[in-house]
């Protein structure tokens, strides 16, 4: 290995995309696009994990990036670009919710309702896509932040702006649901 693909420090981005940031940063809508255009579909798994909806995980990772654009003279790269994108989505994605939450007063499903099996003839990712869904936002949250994107539990509480205790709960609580949906409670009792 000769070392080229190193990067100089953990948070710098690729040079092609240094280069990108450094002409979006000057107002360059063509560079900021060619981000958008790499950064896309993280941002909108992201946003599908936490929402496991397609049509609001579209609606929020829309909202990631025009917020992005914006906020964007204010981006002092202590952070990579996709960490930065990752903050502003999981922001997008509670938004979403505060807003949903004024105009719908559902009522919170039980813990033994959420463990409930998926149906048979879901196989393989489809599973675990579907029972991830069918978690408490909060708990689904720690995991799609925690346990698929691997941020810390400091960086998800930060982004989920909640207490870590709460963060390391919520993955536990998430973790056990999960198990239970595909049948691997059995397992591990």
């Amino acid at each position: 290995m000769d070392g080229s693909n190193i990067l100089p420090f953990p948070h710098a981005a690729p040079p092609d995309e240094a280069e990108e940031l450094a002409r979006a940063l000057r107002g360059d809508v063509q560079a900021f696009e060619q981000i958008y255009r790499s950064h896309l579909p993280q941002v909108y798994a992201l946003c599908l994990r936490m929402t496991g909806q397609p049509a609001l995980a579209e609606d929020c990772t829309q909202e990631c990036f025009i917020a992005a654009w914006r906020a964007l003279p204010g981006f002092e790269r202590r952070s990579r670009v996709s960490t930065w994108l990752h903050r502003i989505a999981v922001h997008a994605v509670l938004n979403e919710r505060r807003t949903r939450s004024r105009r719908l007063q559902a009522a919170p499903l039980d813990d033994e309702a959420l463990a409930a099996p998926v149906p048979a003839h879901d196989a393989g990712t489809a599973d675990v896509e579907a029972a991830l869904a069918r978690l408490p936002e909060g708990a689904r949250d720690v995991v799609v932040l925690v346990g698929l994107h691997g941020y810390t539990h400091e960086e998800a509480a930060a982004m989920l702006d909640i207490a870590v205790g709460t963060s390391k709960a919520q993955l536990h609580r998430g973790r056990r649901l999960l198990a239970a949906q595909l049948g691997l409670a059995e397992e591990h009792a």
